[in-house]
Parts: structure tokens; C-alpha cells; sequence
């Protein structure tokens, strides 16, 4: 009976980890055109850094306020500080940077290969076997970004190089964040521990930004200040509670998929916002990567 219960306890919570998925990708797409924009008047590290701290603040005010405590055990401080410099840290630092070499739809779409990597992690580590539904679902998401990318007219040039580089290193680093999360749960009610995850993440960033970057907060139009506002409300605060969320639901590669809507949505509106390419190419990557997201979830 019990275990009955459990199991319909799980197909009951299925939905809801596609909900929270399609949340965190629509905040998190927005935020592709928003952190380019911001980045054309303010430095990387401190825009990044002290939007997660504020992020971060409001986060454990909202978790103490639902009664979740902060509080954490001291054997679980180490896979914390793991998990925040994975998910948060490594991303914030270098997908930041490679927004300054890179437009933001080829960031975003190099930083998404990230569920191929994730794919591929999860099954030494966690034994989550590719089914053959998830094996197509890679291939129709990753062909999406390869057929954006040719769209955009990517070329691993020189000039790109740095940019490439470093957005391939955050996505790899946030794989293994994701994968680990499974591996070894935090066991921490969720918005606690996105409070701390991109608190810890974020503090240093937000200290490097300070001592090493020159900032003029004056120099901000009311636009900027929106959109800062944005990235700390829906991009920090709403869409990592999401994240967490649906990670605690789903398998880590299924979740990991799923996150390939990120860069679609990132691509259209870096094409209305920035004017960055958007024909027929985009379309065709639109339809194979939202393809791959439906074969994931039904996987």
C-alpha cells in the first residue's frame, strides 16, 4: 500500500516538473538579450555578481517567510560549495565573459550543448541508461543549435575564440553541477537552497566585480534599472527556485533537455530586441530543438 502510494505520489508530480521547466526556460531565455544589454553599460563581474547577491537576499527572505530554514547541517557545507561554484559561480564568471566576445544568441547556444554533456555525465554517474527516446531527443536539440549556429554565420574564429572557450567551459561545469545534484541532494527545502547556492556563487563574483572593475551606477537609464530588476526578481529568484524545483523531479538528463528551449527563446528575442539574425534557419533550429523537448519529456 505504501508503496502503491508512492508510486502514484511520483506520476502526480511529473506535470509539475514540466511546469517548473517551461518556467525556468522562459525566464532564463529573456535573460540572454537582458544580460547583453546591461552588459553594454556595465562590467561583467559586477553586473552578474551583485545582481546574484541581491538575488540571493530576497531569496532567503522569501524562504524564511515560508517557513523553510536556512539552516545547514555541517556534512552538507562541502557538496553546497561544490554545487555553487558549478551552477553558479563557473556560469555566472564565464558565460558572463563570453557575452563580451560573442552575441548573445551564440552564447546561449553554445551554453546549452550543455544537456549533451549532462547526457553523457548522467550515465556513469547515475546509471541513467539513454533510452532510445532520449537518444533522438539529443540529436533533434543538439541539430537545432547546430543549425541556429550556421544560421548566425558561427565561425570559430580567432576573435571568437575566448568567447567559445569560455562558454563551453560553463556548460560542461553546469552538467556536472546538475548530474551531482541528483548523485547528492542537498536535502535542504528548495528556496533555501537556492538562496545559498546563489549566494555562495555569486559573493565572490560580486567582490572580484567591486575591487577589480569601475562601475557608474549614475550612468544607468531607467530601462537599465528595469532590467536589472529583472535579473534579480525572475532570473535570480524565480527561475532558480523553478530549476531546483523541477530538478527534484525530473531525471537529470530529462531536465537538462529540456533546458534546450532556453537558447531558442533566447534567439527570437535577441532578434527583436538586439537585432540579431532570425530567417528561415532559425525557424528549421526552432522546430528540431522544441522537438527534442517533447521527445524528452515523453522519455
Amino acid at each position: 500500500m505504501t508503496e502503491s502510494h508512492l508510486t502514484n505520489a511520483r506520476a502526480r508530480l511529473a506535470p509539475a516538473g514540466l511546469i517548473f521547466l517551461a518556467i525556468t526556460s522562459v525566464g532564463w531565455g529573456f535573460n540572454w538579450p537582458v544580460s547583453k544589454y546591461l552588459l553594454t553599460t556595465l562590467p561583467p563581474l559586477t553586473v552578474r555578481g551583485c545582481t546574484g547577491v541581491i538575488g540571493a537576499l530576497c531569496l532567503a527572505v522569501l524562504a524564511l517567510t515560508q517557513g523553510q530554514s536556512l539552516k545547514v547541517r555541517r556534512e552538507l557545507w562541502p557538496r553546497l560549495l561544490l554545487a555553487a561554484l558549478l551552477n553558479v559561480s563557473g556560469w555566472m564568471v564565464l558565460i558572463g565573459l563570453a557575452l563580451l566576445w560573442l552575441p548573445a544568441s551564440e552564447t546561449a547556444l553554445i551554453a546549452y550543448t550543455m544537456p549533451v554533456w549532462a547526457a553523457i555525465i548522467a550515465w556513469p554517474v547515475l546509471g541513467e541508461r539513454p533510452t532510445l527516446l532520449r537518444v533522438i531527443a539529443l540529436v533533434l536539440a543538439f541539430g537545432g543549435l547546430a543549425v541556429i549556429m550556421g544560421g548566425n554565420g558561427f565561425t570559430a574564429s580567432a576573435a571568437k575564440l575566448p568567447g567559445i572557450l569560455m562558454a563551453l567551459t560553463g556548460a560542461i561545469g553546469f552538467a556536472f553541477g546538475t548530474v551531482l545534484a541528483k548523485k547528492f541532494p542537498l536535502q535542504l527545502p528548495p528556496i533555501s537552497a537556492a538562496a545559498w547556492q546563489v549566494g555562495l556563487g555569486c559573493f565572490p563574483v560580486a567582490v572580484a566585480g567591486l575591487l577589480i572593475e569601475t562601475t557608474h551606477p549614475a550612468a544607468l537609464t531607467p530601462f537599465a534599472w528595469l532590467l536589472l530588476f529583472y535579473s534579480v526578481a525572475i532570473a535570480f529568484c524565480v527561475c532558480y527556485i523553478t530549476w531546483f524545483a523541477a530538478l527534484a523531479r525530473l531525471p537529470a538528463s530529462v531536465a537538462a533537455i529540456g533546458t534546450t528551449a532556453v537558447p531558442v527563446i533566447g534567439v527570437i528575442v535577441s532578434a527583436l530586441t538586439l537585432h540579431e539574425p532570425f530567417g528561415i534557419s532559425q525557424i528549421a533550429a526552432l522546430a528540431l530543438t522544441l522537438g527534442g523537448v517533447a521527445l524528452a519529456a515523453r522519455s
